[in-house]
């Protein structure tokens, strides 16, 4: 059973490392969009951003660590 530290429980799904990949494809689901995305552990990233990946046409890359996000429709 893995521990979650921003929950202080048991993960009931293990966490991916935030910021670990350049570049990300998301989806409608995933708005508002934002980076370090749910899902990512937290502890180790930088502050929680929102990036308008709709309005900049479908595409957003993150002023903190340059993670590029991609909106797949």
């Amino acid at each position: 059973m893995e521990f979650s530290p921003m929950s202080h429980s048991p993960a009931a799904t293990p966490l991916i490392p935030a910021n670990a990949e350049n570049r990300y494809e998301v989806t409608r689901a995933d708005l508002p969009l934002s980076c370090p995305m749910p899902g990512m552990a937290l502890w180790n990233s930088h502050p929680k951003v929102y990036l308008p990946i709709v309005d900049d046409g479908g595409e957003s890359t993150c002023p903190y660590c340059g993670a590029h996000y991609v909106l797949r429709d």
